[in-house]
């Protein structure tokens, strides 16, 4: 069916459609609605899963972790500084190899407070060993989260996967969304069945201490982030048989002949699309590259969109204060930074139009003002 509904409503129906049956919470503006909404069907059985209200959310993904190595079907979100204040947890998960989901709400950090969005929290996990998919629009983030199960799930994998969408711009605007049916779900996505789980009538330890072992733990996560590139795809293209939307590691936007390409991830690709429009019809030809997956990382994929193209704008909503914008430091691992330009924008919220976007296309082709704080 498909329905009005804001980002945090779509998270809520991936994690109700997944069969999630553990929900560890604690609300933080703006992700509280994903787990008001979680709540309200508990209350009327519409969820069957079990509702955990905790103290913080270190506790929350303490408690995330617990219920995972069970071997129960587990999902929570947070924001900002409520995910900085997990961020040791982030470690353990990743490295117990627990495939657990999670919901972030971008929302710039603290010092001073802000409650609309950047992407400075997200990026701080980006060594953590998660995998981190980033949703462009409501539809992607319902679907992410149901993809996000099935690729954490598999035994290649056995890694965590964190959705990101943008606080406010996603969380609380409202778009037609497709709500797939359960069935189509169950179908898609099989009941979980691990391997590995703690069981009292089978003893066993997970994240046990090591000493010279530690290096051979820290390499087998490293191999599943590689193997988990091939699932990613995989899991995009048996979704589309399914459910008819393709997804994939990155999406092109006019690239084939573009002679600027922009290269971005979350809510600011719908403006930098409706920019790459404009700047066409001004007889510029304009593209975009989509990172869906920044983590791993699809550096083969990339290159391969960008081509011969020589004018590249990396368009960061993060700042390494002293060095720059986090995407682009990745971006020039793959091609010679003399093509790429690094432009920061709508650090907390700040808006950035389509205008800016066409005069940031401009300005890279004249190769003038190539680094901007905006």
């Amino acid at each position: 069916m498909k329905d009005v509904i804001d980002g945090n409503q779509a998270a809520a129906w991936g994690a109700r459609l997944s069969r999630v049956q553990v929900a560890p919470v604690f609300p933080i503006t703006p992700q509280t609605e994903i787990i008001e909404v979680l709540a309200k069907w508990k209350s009327t059985g519409e969820w069957k899963g079990e509702y955990v209200q905790m103290e913080s959310e270190h506790s929350v993904l303490s408690a995330a972790i617990a219920s995972q190595a069970t071997g129960a079907r587990t999902f929570t979100a947070s924001s900002s500084q409520g995910l900085m204040l997990m961020h040791e947890m982030h470690y353990v998960a990743s490295g117990m190899r627990l495939p657990l989901v999670m919901v972030n709400c971008s929302r710039g950090l603290a010092a001073p407070i802000t409650l609309w969005p950047d992407q400075n929290d997200i990026m701080a996990l980006r060594s953590s060993g998660w995998i981190m998919l980033f949703a462009k629009n409501n539809q992607q983030v319902i679907d992410s989260v149901i993809q996000a199960y099935k690729i954490a799930e598999d035994p290649k994998v056995q890694v965590p996967v964190i959705i990101n969408m943008d606080g406010f711009i996603h969380s609380f605007t409202n778009e037609p969304t497709e709500i797939p049916s359960q069935s189509k779900v169950d179908k898609f996505l099989p009941k979980y069945r691990p391997k590995t789980f703690l069981d009292t009538k089978k003893p066993m330890s997970l994240g046990v201490p090591v000493m010279k072992g530690y290096t051979e733990f820290r390499s087998q996560l490293h191999k599943a982030h590689l193997n988990a590139l091939d699932v990613i795809k995989k899991v995009g293209k048996d979704f589309k048989r399914s459910f008819g939307r393709s997804y994939g590691l990155i999406e092109k936007y006019k690239t084939s002949d573009a002679k600027i390409i922009f290269i971005a991830l979350g809510s600011l690709c719908t403006t930098i699309e409706a920019a790459v429009d404009s700047l066409r019809k001004q007889g510029i030809k304009a593209g975009l590259i989509i990172i869906r997956s920044f983590r791993p990382f699809p550096r083969k994929e990339i290159k391969k969109a960008l081509g011969k193209c020589n004018h590249i704008a990396v368009i960061d909503n993060n700042i390494a204060p002293g060095f720059g914008g986090m995407v682009y430091s990745d971006i020039c691992t793959i091609v010679d930074n003399k093509k790429v330009a690094n432009f920061i924008v709508s650090l907390g919220g700040k808006h950035t139009s389509r205008k800016d976007f066409e005069e940031i296309a401009k300005k890279t082709l004249k190769k003038k003002d190539l680094y901007w704080l905006l």
